[in-house]
């Protein structure tokens, strides 16, 4: 029994992991984030996002890092009409309602996001040069969990909650699984404020470095009466 007593309190010891994010001075991390939104007739929208993160230091457990959106898709149909930009596409190949999206998203491809972050990270400073309305603010929302502090084991779980827009996001993660190299979350929580609705979806992340290496986020949602489903899957990878 003394045995068995032993071997189960080694094993829990085993599973216990701490999450940290433990980025590589110098390192580059490319993330492509995809958007959808459907709202029954009125509105669909799907939105390609990629950006490089450069990690300019490290030093205990913060660290600088600055951040460059490198492409924008996004294709959107509101009220009947259709309007599509690619960032990487000239104004020749733009029709006029790619131009005038051009003009209002292109500063944000142009801005150079500096930020310091920390090892559970949350997002503790963020400048953009050269300021560009919204811009800031989606930097601090790139963070897309934020770890807790004690050691974590399959069974275990913790909250986030995020205010955007708005609305207020409660967010559980539940630990389902830890291997030898990866540890999978699920997701799920509740929408709240101008929208209210239900979070679900999970998150696979890379036991060594703490990053999430892919997440897939469901919110089913009512906004004023209209059904409303948003969709966001992320994918981080070292260059």
């Amino acid at each position: 029994m003394l045995f068995l007593v032993v071997t189960a309190n080694l094993s829990f010891a085993q599973d216990a992991v701490l999450l940290r994010l433990n980025y590589e001075k110098g390192a580059t991390y490319d993330v492509a984030m995809n958007i959808s939104q459907e709202m029954g007739a009125v509105m669909s929208m799907g939105m390609v996002m990629n950006m490089d993160i450069k990690v300019i230091d490290v030093k205990d457990d913060t660290y600088d890092s600055e951040m460059k959106f490198t492409k924008m898709t996004m294709d959107m149909l509101q009220g009947g009409q259709v309007m599509s930009f690619d960032s990487s596409k000239s104004d020749e190949e733009l029709d006029e309602t790619g131009k005038m999206m051009k003009a209002q998203m292109g500063p944000m491809l142009g801005a150079v996001i500096s930020a310091k972050g920390n090892n559970l990270g949350q997002i503790l400073e963020v400048k953009v040069a050269p300021s560009v309305p919204g811009v800031e603010d989606m930097a601090k929302q790139s963070s897309n969990v934020v770890y807790p502090k004690e050691a974590i084991s399959v069974g275990s779980t913790w909250t986030m909650t995020k205010e955007e827009k708005g609305m207020k996001m409660d967010f559980l993660y539940t630990v389902k699984s830890i291997d030898s190299d990866k540890i999978v979350l699920d997701i799920t929580g509740d929408v709240s404020g101008m929208a209210t609705g239900k979070i679900s979806g999970n998150m696979n992340i890379d036991k060594a470095s703490g990053i999430p290496e892919n997440s897939l986020i469901d919110m089913n949602m009512s906004v004023s009466g209209q059904e409303l489903k948003s969709k966001i899957t992320m994918t981080m990878v070292k260059k």
